[in-house]
Parts: C-alpha cells; structure tokens; sequence
C-alpha cells in the first residue's frame, strides 16, 4: 500500500516540478523563491525577520513555503502583529523550516502505516537562537496528496543548490500560547454583549459562568439568535461585541461590517468542534442510518417514511428544523442540498425554530419526528433521542475531527481589533475562553479543534487583543 501510495506521490510531483522551471537547483532557496514570483510576501517576511542571510546560506534546508496566496488568506491584523513583533515573525518563519534536504522520496521514505512523518523544525526565537523543539507532521493520504500539519502540499521537490522548497497552500503556526498572559478574571471590569448561534450558545453560556465565578463582577449578556442575527447584531447594527456562529461568516456580512460608520473587521477566534447531529425519538424502532440521499429526501419531498426507504412504515415525517437565520440550518443546506434551501422550506409537517430545545422536545414527541442540532443538544437528551448515523458514520470526537462524518462543522467566535482595544474586557474574556475551552467543551458536548485550529486562533488573539 505504501509502494503505490508513493508511486502516485511521485507522477504527481514529476508533473509539478516543471512549474519552477529546469534551472531552479542553479540557485539558493532564497533565488529560487524569488524567481518563482509568487512568494512575494514570504521574501518580504523573511527579509523581516533577517533570516534571508540564513536562507542564502550553505543548508541544507527542507522550507514548506507558503504561497502569496496563502498569506492573503491571513487577516490583515495578523501580518500587520507579525512584521512588528520580529520574535512572533521569527518563529512562524522557521516553523516552516526543516534542517536537511528532505525530497518526497525521503519523507514518504518515514511515513508510518498510516501514512504520516514527524519532522523537527527549527522554530526559534531569533536569528542564531536554538531550536524550540517543535514538531511538524506530514501525511502522505491514499491518493498522493501530501499535508505538513493541515496545509496542503501544492508543488514539491522544486530543488536549490541549498535544499529544498515545497510549496503549501496555507501558513503554518506553532504553539504560540506561552506568549499569552493569564487571564485573571478577577481583574477585569465592565460588560460585554455576545449574540448569535444556538449551537455555540451553551457553550458560551458555560464559560461566561465560570469566567464570574472566577472573580469578572461586570455583566455578560449572550443573546441565543442564531448565527445569522448574530452576525446582523454585530455587522449591521454594531450592537454585538461579539457574533456566536456555527459557520464562518459570509461575504456579504463581512462587508456590512466594512461598511459601518465605523468599520469593523470580522476577526474569527475557532473555539470548537460540533458534529451536527440528526435524531430520532428514542421510540423510533425502524431508522439507524440514513445515506445523503435518503437524508435530503427525509427533510424535503418524501411524505411518509417508506418514501425514504420502503422498509420504513408509512407513516407522515414529522420535521423539526432551526430556522433560517441559524448556522445549523445553513450548514446542513450547504452539504445536503448544495446551498438551495427551497427544497427543505417547501417540505410539509415543517416545524422551525431558532431555539434548538423546542427542536429538542418536537422530535422526542412521536416515533415519526426527525430533527437536527448540534451534538450538544443530542447529549442533553441522549435518554429519549436516538443519533442516526450518515453514510454509516456516527458522530463522535473522532469522526468530527478526521471529516469522516459528512456534518462536521467549526465553532467560532467573532469580534473586530477595534472593540478590542476600546473595550478591553471583550479582549479579556476571549482570551480567557481561549484557554479554558478544551476543559469545559467536552461538558458541554462538543470537540476541541486540532493543535492546528487553536495555533492559529491563539495567533489571531495576540494580534488582535491588544494585551
């Protein structure tokens, strides 16, 4: 399996390397790059951080390269924190660095039975300092594709007289949490007001309570209104200091909070994990599993339950769904009709509703009902509800972080630089989220995100917080 995994592997990268141009090996990793044409921000980085000597120098050096692309992909903040913090700068710059000239032979040479190497970067500090100890993690997948950490191994194996480049499509993080303060809860004055999603809402809820307990004497308000009228509160009526949402924020969000008296820039903080979960009442004695197929039919045209399966009894589909303005409801129409929501309003026996525990108590009424929420609410009523499985796959921690379950979804929260610093409570209580939410989530009934996910939104924060 590994033989024919790296066999693919490699015609990949044959059919890459020309990209580059035949003459690359003439030149350092810094020629190359330059030549290249599309690192113009990771030049400008590394010219920064002062490591284009290092770059220029004898290596031999493995760089995962970030593409201009990929940097664009950063908030504007966040680039703006890192060119004037060169310790910050230095270390997200030789995160991606690799002692060694590491081809695509060599690392799925080290790849386990599963497919995956662990490599040693040589993050640090500063120039000249020792390395850090931090670890990067490559995975060779069935079809060839190759990953370092959660970025995705676009070019390969384009060679220098001193290592080696691979292009990636994302920029890479480290552990950046030993840069944050503590947050003392009982040194914190003033309210903060959040609004948005149902499903982020317990969890909110949970470390807003724990965040008083702790000492914060100021007011905590979290309106649960899904994450469309929370990102309205907070977009276009610049009431919100912070926006719930169980899905990222859409573009023409985004710009209603460019367009504001006083514009605001949608930082996302990603917090957790949930796998939205499909139920039956536990009187349910017919239904376990349903593919995608028979998903979109159970919420949209199918009548009766033996229109979904004919071993089903024919019996009327009693449907509970959240409303419109609601993440959840979005991200389901997203992966099961594709974003087209006609199908699932035009359905008959439709209840909705934006509080998911009026979903709750809908399905748990008759053996006929089917419903969806997030994993959390399942948990709450685990006793008289049943998780249906998807393509065979049940919700779970594992299933939700490996993407094997089809309605696995992110966890954000949402608030602006600008609020930030005004309001240094808001920064406050998200950094305190930041570092108590693996404690409470699993309480909750959600899933912490990768290291990966919690590197980059530990980046955003120091960025953004002013702290």
């Amino acid at each position: 399996m590994l033989k024919s995994r790296f066999v693919v592997l490699m015609l990949v990268l044959l059919l890459a390397i020309p990209l580059f141009g035949a003459q690359a090996q003439d030149g350092t990793i810094i020629d190359v790059a330059t030549q290249a044409g599309n690192f113009t921000t990771l030049l400008a980085a590394v010219e920064a951080a002062g490591l284009t000597d290092v770059l220029s120098g004898e290596g031999p050096y493995t760089v995962f390269a970030p593409s201009d692309e990929a940097f664009a992909a950063l908030p504007a903040p966040v680039l703006d924190y890192l060119v004037a913090n060169p310790e910050v700068l230095t270390r997200v710059l030789t995160y991606h660095v690799v002692s060694g000239s590491a081809m695509s032979a060599d690392i799925a040479g080290m790849t386990d039975e599963n497919g995956m190497a662990m490599a040693d970067s040589m993050e640090m500090s500063a120039v000249g300092a020792e390395p850090m100890g931090s670890q990067l993690t490559v995975t060779v997948a069935e079809d060839g594709s190759v990953m370092v950490n959660d970025a995705n191994v676009v070019t390969a194996d384009v060679a220098a007289s001193n290592g080696v480049i691979h292009v990636i499509d994302r920029v890479l993080v480290p552990d950046l949490s030993d840069l944050m303060p503590e947050i003392d809860p009982l040194s914190v004055e003033g309210d903060i007001i959040a609004s948005g999603s149902s499903t982020v809402f317990p969890l909110s809820e949970a470390i807003a309570a724990q965040f008083s307990d702790e000492g914060f004497t100021g007011n905590i308000s979290i309106d649960n209104i899904g994450t469309g009228g929370g990102f309205e509160r907070f977009c276009v009526n610049a009431e919100a200091d912070i926006a719930n949402a169980s899905r990222p924020i859409k573009t023409e969000e985004a710009d209603a909070c460019a367009a504001l008296e006083t514009p605001r820039i949608p930082i996302p903080f990603r917090v957790g994990l949930d796998a939205l979960t499909v139920v039956v009442s536990s009187e349910n004695d017919f239904v376990n599993d349903l593919t995608t197929e028979q998903l979109a039919l159970a919420f949209s045209t199918a009548e009766t339950w033996a229109d979904v399966d004919p071993s089903f009894p024919a019996e009327p589909i009693l449907r509970y769904i959240p409303g419109t303005d609601s993440g959840t409801f979005d991200y389901f129409v997203e992966v099961i009709y594709a974003k087209d929501e006609a199908p699932i309003l035009a359905a008959a026996n439709l209840s909705q509703s934006e509080d998911d525990n009026v979903l709750v108590q809908g399905v748990e009424s008759s053996p006929y009902a089917i419903g969806f929420f997030g994993y959390a609410y399942y948990q709450a009523e685990a006793s008289n509800l049943r998780a249906l499985s998807i393509n065979g796959i049940t919700p779970s921690a594992e299933t939700a972080e490996d993407g094997t379950y089809s309605l696995a979804r992110p966890l954000f929260l949402y608030s602006d630089p600008t609020i930030m610093a005004e309001k240094p409570q808001v920064a406050a209580f998200i950094g305190y989220y930041i570092q108590v939410v693996n404690d409470v989530i699993g309480e909750v009934g959600y899933f912490p995100v990768s290291q990966y996910a919690m590197n980059r939104t530990v980046l955003w924060w120091l960025a953004t917080s002013g702290m």
